[in-house]
């Protein structure tokens, strides 16, 4: 039964994957700012991926409660309204956005790679606005979040591989969530299933790559 962190879980697709991952039979740690929010039949764990001291405490929760972690979901993130022309992108807007979604998957993997088992998985909840491949011209700060998230990616799959722990990056495509829109034509559960298949049934030995739906995709 693997044991899954998820950062983020409170809303959107973290919820949703929590709710598949515990279907698939998973222990599933919720990490949520607030735990009164944590979704139904997850471990709640305090968890601000925006805050170093933060991530420390919640590795230090795990590893003491459960010693070991088999997959670590880095799907937290943030989308301020406010982030519209990368020509009169506020420079605190940027920092802002690159902390949580980021820097905060840096934290949260140098805090928990160590719990992590060989086998282990992280997956870094990514977008099609960080291709490089394909530019985007939305939301510049977010996108720009994601393009460093997938070089973090590479960077980690590199790092991690001696021990046989696969990172990856996967885009969920424009989900209908707060951070999306009412508009977007995909359903929650629809985003979140290609998440669930990087931790549970994508091939083990994947690693340093960029999917959409089980589906490699351009950097």
């Amino acid at each position: 039964m693997p044991l899954v962190l998820v950062t983020g879980a409170s809303r959107g697709i973290g919820r949703e994957l929590c709710r598949q991952l515990l279907e698939r039979g998973c222990t599933v740690l919720a990490g949520v700012r607030d735990v009164a929010q944590a979704p139904p039949g997850t471990e709640p764990i305090e968890l601000d991926v925006a805050d170093g001291d933060s991530v420390a405490a919640a590795a230090e929760a795990v590893r003491t409660a459960h010693g070991t972690l088999d997959i670590l979901v880095n799907n937290a993130g943030i989308l301020s309204e406010d982030d519209e022309d990368l020509l009169e992108l506020p420079e605190d807007l940027l920092l802002e956005t690159l902390n949580t979604n980021a820097l905060g998957p840096f934290r949260t993997i140098q805090a928990f790679a160590p719990l992590l088992r060989k086998g282990g998985r992280i997956v870094n909840v990514s977008s099609g606005g960080g291709q490089l491949s394909s530019p985007s011209d939305w939301s510049p700060a977010y996108c720009l979040s994601k393009t460093l998230l997938n070089g973090l990616t590479v960077q980690f799959a590199q790092a991690l591989k001696p021990r046989g722990i696969a990172v990856n990056a996967v885009c969920p495509g424009w989900v209908r969530t707060d951070m999306g829109s009412p508009s977007a034509p995909r359903s929650v559960a629809e985003g979140a299933a290609g998440l669930t298949w990087l931790c549970l049934d994508a091939p083990p030995g994947m690693t340093g790559r960029f999917l959409r739906d089980g589906i490699e995709i351009p950097w």
